[in-house]
C-alpha cells in the first residue's frame, strides 16, 4: 500500500527552483533516508511534506487511513508535567481503551441476556485491541524508551520545566516512538544523542515496522535503518537502493559509466563542430551541412551529477617531539566527579578520539588537555616544540562580529587578503560570503570558517571539539581526508561514530569511575564490546591485532559447535569477493548500455539499437543467478 505520494513538487524561494519536479513514493514498511549537501532543500521537502509549507505546484498525498508522526523540532510542553506524564500522552488512546474496557466489564457484571452478550462481544473486540497494541505493558514501555534515548530513572519525575533544550528535544523523539505512528517523519533524530543513545534508536528504527522517511548527517545511522536513499541535488532527486554506503557505491559506479559516456560524446561534438567550422563555405559544405544536421539531431548525454565537496587541507606542521602531551593521574570535578586519575601518552602524529556518555566531561578533559582549565589533580606535559590549535563546538574561536576575510587573520605572521581569500574558497567560502559577518553565516558556513581560522594558526597539536556539527555528509568526507593527510597530532571530542572510525587509530573512552585507552578504531573498539574484552576498569589495551585473532578464534568455534549439517551447494565454490566484482562489472555495463542506447548513433540504426537490446536483456538474465551464487557464498564459504 503507498502510504506518501510526492507528486512534481516545484517550490522557488528566488529565480531559481529549489524543488523542480520532485516526486517519489513511500510504500508500507519502506525505510528510506533523504540526503542532500546543505542548503539542497531537504528541510523544505520535509515542510512541504508535513503541510507547514506549501508548494508553488504539485502535491503531496498521504493515505487517509494511516497515522502520521513527525518529530518535531522545537516541541512545547506543560511546564509543570512531569517527563514520565509527558511521555505517556503518547498513549492517551491506549489509556482511553483501558478505561473503556473496564467500563464495559463492569457494565457486564451487573447486565443479564441479550444485553450480556452485546457486551461481551464489544469486551472481546477492545481486549483484542488493546492486546494487539501491547497495552497492558504500557508502564514498561514508557520506561524502555525514555532510558534507551538517555534518560535515568531519577529524572522522570522531574518537570519538564527544569530540561535543557537538548533533553526537551530528546522527549519528543520519546513521545513520537511511544506514539507508534504508522508513517515516521524523522529530521535529525540523532540531535542531542550521545552514542550510546544513537545505537540503541537505531536498532529501534531498524527493528520498525512503520514507514520510515530519514533525513541525518548521521551515516552509521542511516547505514543501520535506510533501505532505500533518496538524493536531493539542484531541485532533482535520484533514488538509490540500499543504504547510505550502498548509495555511494552505487553514485560512483553510475558516475563513472556517465562519465566515460559524456567525455566520449563531448569529444565527438567538438570533431564534428571543427568539421563544420572548417569546411561551410568551402567544396565539403555538403558534408558540413550533414554533419552540423547531425548535431542538432544529436540526443546530449548529460554530465554526472557530482556533489562537489571543498577541498579543505591543512598546511604541514612544524616537528614536534616524540611525545605530544603526558596526562599524570588527572582528575576533575564539579558538583559530581567527571573523571579520575587519568593516565595516558599521545605521541607525535597520532590522531586521538575521545568518546563517552554525556555529562562525563570529554569536553572539560579537552580544555585540560589544552590548558584552558586546570585539574583538581595531576598534571599535564606538553612535548618539546608543541603548538597548540583549539576548535571549539561553539566556535568562538572567530569573532562573530567581525567580517569573515578578517575573522581568520592570523596574529603571529603577515596572511595578506588574497591569502585568506583563497584558503576561504579551499573550505567552501566564496564570492560576497567573505566579506559579510561571522555572525550572519549558516551553521555550516560558519563552521568552515572556524576550520579555515584553524589552518591559520600552524599547530602541530590540534583539539577539535564536534568538528563535524553543521556540516553535510560530502564537508565531513573532506574533513576526514584532512585530518587523516595531516601530519600533525589531533584530539579529537565527537558523537559522529563514522566520523571517529576514519580518522582515529586511537581512542579514550570515558565513562563514569573508569576510562580505557584502545589502540584503534571505533570499529575496532565495537568489536571489543561485542566480544567482551573491554571489560577493564582502569586502562584497556587492545590491538586491531588481536581484535581480529579473537573474532576468528569465535568463528571457529562457532563452526567447530555447530552440529547441524552444511546445506549442500547448488554453485561452485567462489569467493565472495570475486563474484561481488562481476557483479559489479555486469551491473556497470548495463549502466553503459543505457548510455549507449541514448546516443544519436544507436537511434538511427535499427541493427545497433537491437544488438544493444539484445545484449542488455543477456546482462539482466545474467544478473539473476550471480545474486543467488553471491547468497550462496555469503552463507557456506
Amino acid at each position: 500500500m503507498i502510504q506518501l505520494r510526492v507528486d512534481t513538487i516545484v517550490k522557488y524561494f528566488s529565480e531559481e527552483a529549489i524543488l523542480d519536479g520532485v516526486s517519489f513514493e513511500l510504500s508500507r514498511g519502506d525505510h528510506v533516508a533523504l540526503v542532500g549537501p546543505n542548503g539542497a532543500g531537504k528541510s523544505t521537502l520535509v515542510n512541504i511534506i508535513t503541510g507547514t509549507l506549501e508548494p508553488d505546484s504539485g502535491m503531496v498525498d498521504v493515505h487517509s487511513g494511516i497515522r502520521v508522526g513527525i518529530l518535531e523540532q522545537q516541541p512545547e510542553y506543560e511546564e509543570d508535567k512531569t517527563v514520565w506524564k509527558e511521555a505517556a500522552q503518547a498513549l492517551e488512546e491506549l489509556a482511553t481503551l483501558a478505561e473503556q474496557a473496564q467500563h464495559v466489564a463492569e457494565q457486564m457484571a451487573r447486565a443479564t441476556g441479550q444485553q450480556q452478550d452485546e457486551l461481551a462481544e464489544r469486551y472481546d473486540r477492545l481486549q483484542e485491541r488493546l492486546y494487539q497494541q501491547d497495552a497492558y505493558n504500557i508502564d514498561h514501555r514508557i520506561e524502555r524508551i525514555l532510558s534507551g534515548l538517555g534518560f535515568v530513572e531519577a529524572e522522570f519525575q522531574k518537570p519538564v520545566g527544569q530540561l535543557s533544550g537538548g533533553q526537551k528535544n530528546r522527549l519528543a523523539l520519546a513521545k513520537l516512538l511511544l506514539a507508534e505512528p504508522d508513517l515516521m517523519i524523522l529530521d535529525e533524530p540523532s540531535n542531542h544523542l550521545d552514542i550510546d543513545a544513537t545505537q540503541w534508536l537505531e536498532k529501534f528504527l531498524a527493528a520498525s515496522q512503520a514507514t520510515i522517511l530519514l533525513v541525518s548527517h548521521d551515516r552509521f545511522l542511516i547505514d543501520q535503518v535506510a533501505h532505500k536513499t533518496i538524493e536531493l541535488h539542484q531541485g532533482t532527486i535520484e533514488i538509490y537502493k540500499g543504504n547510505y554506503s550502498s548509495y555511494m557505491r552505487q553514485k560512483d559506479e553510475r558516475n563513472a559509466v556517465l562519465r566515460r559516456t559524456y567525455e566520449r560524446q563531448q569529444d565527438e561534438i567538438a570533431r564534428l563542430e571543427e568539421f563544420v567550422r572548417r569546411h561551410i563555405g568551402s567544396q565539403k559544405t555538403a558534408q558540413a551541412e550533414d554533419r552540423r544536421k547531425k548535431l542538432e539531431r544529436m540526443v546530449r548525454v548529460r554530465a554526472p551529477r557530482e556533489i562537489i565537496a571543498p577541498r579543505m587541507g591543512f598546511p604541514a606542521p612544524e616537528r614536534s617531539g616524540d611525545i605530544v602531551l603526558r596526562a599524570e593521574h588527572i582528575s576533575k570535578a564539579f558538583d559530581f566527579p567527571l573523571f579520575e586519575d587519568l593516565t595516558f601518552d599521545i605521541l607525535r602524529g597520532q590522531k586521538w578520539g575521545i568518546l563517552g556518555p554525556n555529562g562525563t566531561g570529554k569536553s572539560t578533559l579537552l580544555r585540560i588537555l589544552n590548558s584552558d582549565l586546570e585539574p583538581d589533580a595531576g598534571e599535564i606535559h606538553v612535548g618539546a616544540k608543541v603548538k597548540t590549535a583549539y576548535f571549539d563546538q561553539h566556535l568562538t574561536c572567530v569573532d562573530s562580529e567581525k567580517e569573515v576575510v578578517e575573522a581568520i587573520r592570523p596574529d603571529h605572521k603577515e596572511f595578506v587578503e588574497r591569502e585568506r581569500r583563497d584558503l576561504l574558497a579551499r573550505f567552501g567560502i566564496t564570492k560576497e560570503m567573505v566579506f559579510k559577518k561571522v555572525s550572519q553565516l549558516s551553521g555550516g558556513e560558519r563552521n568552515r570558517t572556524a576550520l579555515a581560522w584553524l589552518s591559520t594558526r600552524d599547530a602541530n597539536l590540534m583539539f577539535l571539539d564536534e568538528p563535524t556539527n553543521h556540516l553535510d555528509l560530502w564537508a565531513r568526507d573532506s574533513l576526514e581526508r584532512t585530518i587523516r593527510d595531516y601530519q600533525g597530532t589531533v584530539v579529537i571530542v565527537s558523537h559522529d561514530r563514522y566520523f571517529l572510525d576514519q580518522v582515529c587509530d586511537m581512542l579514550l573512552v570515558v565513562e563514569p569511575e573508569r576510562f580505557r585507552v584502545i589502540n584503534g578504531n571505533y570499529s575496532t573498539y565495537q568489536t571489543l564490546i561485542d566480544r567482551g574484552l573491554a571489560k577493564e576498569t582502569r586502562v584497556g589495551l587492545a590491538t586491531k591485532t588481536e581484535v581480529a585473532e579473537e573474532t576468528a578464534k569465535e568463528k571457529k568455534s562457532t563452526k567447530a559447535s555447530n552440529s547441524k549439517p552444511r546445506p549442500k551447494r547448488k554453485f561452485p565454490y567462489r569467493k565472495v569477493e570475486e563474484i561481488e566484482t562481476e557483479i559489479a562489472e555486469v551491473e556497470l555495463r548495463i549502466e553503459a548500455i543505457y548510455s549507449e542506447m541514448a546516443l544519436d548513433e544507436a537511434l538511427r540504426d535499427g541493427s545497433v539499437m537491437k544488438g544493444l537490446s539484445d545484449e542488455l536483456a543477456t546482462m539482466q538474465h545474467a544478473l539473476e543467478p550471480l545474486y543467488a551464487h553471491l547468497e550462496e557464498a555469503i552463507e557456506l564459504n
